[in-house]
């Protein structure tokens, strides 16, 4: 990752954390994004925290704009960001309905939007997405963060067929219930043993990111717990 301009949504969040600080590890330019970033969360001189509400696209349009104007390019849009809301369809109301798109779906959407248009005049660049493996099928008692994770994995999926004439790939990761914070305080009976580990998930990231993923677009990747 040498000499790569990576950037991370939701960089400092339960899973976030760990693929951030893996790039890092790796030697790459590393942009993390979230509302609430802040340059103390990661070390290093690779690190540069810029906050951004993606969910509005002048907000993912302005972020993209300021890392272009600093870096000149972006080779790896990691898009980490999400959020978790139950309730059967019934009972969502419209706020909810509404945060899950614009936290699941809009946010994805209007950051690749930017990131494709910016590889696209650089010569190309991978993008991963993070959706979750319950996308794969229906859900009761989830059903509206099923639906906006489900249109997160088309989207991205879409993303790949669009773009592989320009240098661009597109893949999306599932995860299975991942081992972080947030889900062992709204799991507290669980074993968090049999849940996947953020680092295993950041793994993957990388290999979608390196050399040994070049040949590798439009995969729905699915990373299941033990």
């Amino acid at each position: 990752m040498q000499g790569k301009v990576v950037l991370i949504t939701g960089a400092n969040g339960g899973l976030g954390t760990d693929v951030t600080q893996a790039f890092l590890s790796e030697g790459a330019t590393v942009v993390g994004t979230s509302r609430s970033i802040r340059q103390t969360d990661f070390s290093g001189q690779n690190f540069t925290a810029i906050p951004a509400d993606i969910t509005q696209p002048a907000a993912a349009r302005e972020l993209i704009a300021k890392i272009v104007e600093r870096f000149k390019h972006i080779d790896v849009l990691v898009h980490v960001m999400g959020g978790f809301a139950a309730g059967k369809i019934h009972d969502t109301d419209d706020e909810t309905w509404k945060r899950m798109q614009d936290l699941n779906v809009n946010s994805g959407f209007y950051i690749a939007r930017e990131v494709v248009r910016a590889m696209r005049a650089t010569g190309g660049g991978r993008i991963i997405a993070i959706g979750s493996l319950a996308a794969t099928e229906p859900h009761a008692g989830i059903g509206a963060y099923v639906v906006s994770k489900t249109a997160l994995t088309v989207l991205f999926r879409t993303i790949a067929l669009e773009n592989a004439d320009a240098g661009i790939t597109s893949n999306i990761v599932l995860p299975d219930t991942m081992d972080t914070p947030a889900n062992r305080a709204a799991m507290p009976k669980a074993d968090p043993s049999k849940w996947v580990k953020p680092a295993d998930v950041a793994k993957i990231v990388l290999t979608l990111a390196g050399d040994a993923g070049a040949q590798i677009n439009g995969a729905v990747i699915p990373v299941f717990g033990s």
